[in-house]
């Protein structure tokens, strides 16, 4: 009932055999410790193949092509004296696994990752820095796809935009301070949503497997089923069937199959990211959530693409439900207590709203709250639902860097405690 990991990357017969044996001498030490054995979930284990759908293949475009896009973009953005600073990023990952068990089980998978962004970093005589990024900030974004992900997302395009932002920030006034209704991008609310709801809902991290290190959760389990997490308008969902994101697979690194389950239905909290081994103690199946980043870690509970659902409403109609507030995107920091209760963000960009409409820009908007009083003041979710990406999200002991995607849609909160970073 305890367990042992042991791992090479020597695939030899020997090497297998020595792994076993260090992976049963570890179990059985596990033992000696006492305290409550591992229950597996009973779902039976299957075989199958998956792989990415790709329209081009990203290793097959040339290397001198993927440089030249990003010159391109770097001379656009030169053409503005006060961008001293571009940086620019393409990249793609290809994952050959396969996976299998002493019960038969035989799982093949092929998942193609790719992604890149840029970012301008303008400056004034005075020494201030903004910045602004396409299509996000962090790296940009990234998707399970071809080499096409990145032509849609039109980097030359956009360049000219991006540049000009960059230096009207910096005369921008900055942004205001006080209480008052908040609308957020798709990009910022992915890291709302990263932060507050996903990272909080890792169902090892609820139970403490994770306090030593990334932390625990307010989160927890007397509240599965009770708990108002957010308004009624709050539906979030664990999909790794999502079509494009970077938490979509045919399988999680235990062999369970993909599946689409609600982690938050109309504000209620219903269910935990979860494993095998930890879906048991809530009574629940696993939500396909254990990955390992690599041959040489233990399969955890990690992000996959967790989901908010959007709305009916368009984003001008949502803006025209503000007579007076905020409107933020573009995440710049973040930062959030080791319970995900308290956080503060910020963000590239602002623009006030008055009498429903966008006004002017303004500069280094931030803005705090606690978690589950933050969701239930959510009053409207827009319908321009975007996927997103982010490859770098870190979680274990020792560490692991996963790729974890999000869906969201522009969103409106009422009555945000809203600031701006001061020199």
């Amino acid at each position: 009932g305890f367990m042992g990991f042991a791992s090479s990357n020597e695939l030899s017969a020997e090497a297998a055999s020595r792994v076993v044996k260090r992976a049963v001498e570890l179990a059985e030490a596990a033992a000696l410790a006492g305290g409550e054995p591992y229950r597996l979930d009973d779902e039976p284990y299957t075989s199958g193949r998956y792989e990415t759908p790709v329209k081009v293949d990203p290793f097959s475009v040339p290397i001198e092509e993927k440089i030249n896009l990003l010159v391109k973009v770097d001379g656009v953005l030169a053409k503005k004296p006060q961008i001293r600073l571009r940086v620019g990023r393409l990249w793609a990952d290809r994952y050959n696994k396969v996976f299998m068990n002493t019960l038969g089980a035989v799982q093949e998978q092929v998942i193609t990752h790719v992604g890149g962004g840029y970012t301008a970093y303008a400056f004034s005589d005075s020494g201030e820095m903004q910045t602004r990024s396409w299509p996000a900030p962090h790296g940009g974004n990234a998707g399970s796809a071809g080499w096409e992900f990145i032509e849609e997302h039109d980097f030359l395009g956009n360049a000219e935009r991006v540049a000009e932002e960059a230096v009207a920030l910096l005369s921008a006034p900055p942004a205001p301070e006080g209480e008052m209704d908040l609308v957020i991008g798709t990009h910022q609310m992915v890291l709302q949503l990263h932060e507050s709801i996903g990272h909080a809902l890792e169902l090892d991290r609820v139970l403490g497997y994770e306090a030593s290190y990334a932390g625990t959760s307010f989160a927890t389990i007397e509240k599965l089923g009770n708990f108002k997490y957010g308004s009624p308008l709050l539906n979030v969902v664990a999909d790794t069937t999502t079509p494009g994101g970077l938490g979509t697979y045919g399988s999680d690194d235990e062999r369970t199959s993909a599946r689409r389950e609600y982690l938050i239905r109309e504000g209620i909290l219903v269910n935990y990211l979860s494993s095998r081994d930890t879906a048991p103690v809530i009574g629940k199946r696993s939500t396909a959530a254990a990955r390992a980043s690599s041959w040489n870690r233990l399969p955890i509970v990690r992000m996959v693409n967790v989901n908010m659902e959007p709305g009916d409403t368009s984003v001008e109609e949502l803006i025209a439900m503000v007579d007076d507030g905020l409107y933020v995107d573009s995440n710049r920091s973040w930062s959030i207590d080791q319970r995900r209760l308290n956080f503060q963000f910020g963000t590239e960009i602002g623009y006030r709203i008055r009498k429903g409409k966008l006004a002017e820009m303004v500069k280094n908007p931030v803005y705090w709250g606690i978690t589950p009083e933050f969701w239930r003041s959510l009053a409207a979710v827009a319908n321009d639902w975007k996927l997103w990406g982010i490859p770098n999200c870190g979680k274990g002991e020792p560490g692991q860097s996963m790729h974890v995607g999000h869906g969201t849609a522009t969103s409106l909160f009422r009555k945000v405690r809203v600031g701006t970073v001061k020199k």
